[in-house]
């Protein structure tokens, strides 16, 4: 096992966890955004002060890594960087859809086992960037940006029972009026609940490079997706 230092910024939410041998040793969180300019150095510094004062090794940087806000990401990947570049740690990267998906598999909250997982993140209107999964996080569709009606997740719903969460997924409750639809309320992307995402990314070996590794930006997702206006 390994001590890694996980940074979560896609969200106003800004947080900062230690695991070490699997055990979160260290958290801070702030609720109070988006102040990520303001409160991630903090974290850090007190994250790092806690993993020197106790002797231990930090193996390597875990950021989430998108989609979100392009200031957050930004900030939370170059502050992972320059992290990885002064211990001459490893950089990994958890994908912020997946993130958001563990609190719900770690609490036991889903009991059907062909259940479907549709994390969702805020855009304009009614736009969300969202993604498909199976409860082992393995993608049934890749992630896209939507324009929620009744009809948009319908193929998927007529199947399985489908759980939406996220900062999204409360404004579509009354859209997707599907007796398989379950929403999950106050589900937010933090930097704890990282710890099996990036540990085993970690195991895997994973790593980004830290030169040339760029989040997942919402709005260069959008300008390589959006058909251009005739």
């Amino acid at each position: 096992m390994s001590c890694i230092l996980n940074i979560e910024t896609s969200t106003d939410v800004c947080s900062v966890a230690v695991s070490n041998d699997g055990e979160c040793i260290f958290n801070q969180e702030d609720h109070n955004g988006p102040r990520h300019a303001v409160k991630l150095g903090v974290f850090v510094d007190e994250a790092l002060s806690f993993i020197d004062s106790h002797a231990i090794p930090l193996d390597a940087v875990a950021v989430s890594c998108g989609p979100g806000s392009y200031t957050g990401l930004r900030i939370g990947v170059s502050m992972a960087k320059g992290i990885c570049y002064a211990r001459e740690a490893k950089l990994l990267a958890v994908p912020t859809l997946e993130l958001l998906a563990v609190p719900l598999l770690l609490d036991e909250k889903i009991a059907e086992e062909d259940a479907l997982l549709c994390p969702m993140l805020d855009a304009r209107r009614m736009e969300v960037y969202a993604g498909i999964y199976t409860r082992g996080l393995q993608p049934v569709r890749a992630v896209g940006a939507d324009v929620v009606d009744g009809e948009t997740y319908r193929d998927f719903l007529n199947e399985n029972l489908v759980y939406f969460f996220g900062n999204g997924a409360e404004k579509c409750m009354e859209v997707i009026a599907h007796p398989n639809a379950r929403f999950v309320k106050g589900v937010e992307p933090l930097a704890k609940n990282m710890m099996p995402l990036s540990e085993k990314a970690m195991a895997q070996e994973r790593f980004e490079d830290v030169a040339y590794f760029v989040p997942f930006y919402l709005k260069d997702f959008v300008a390589k997706t959006s058909k251009p206006v005739l």
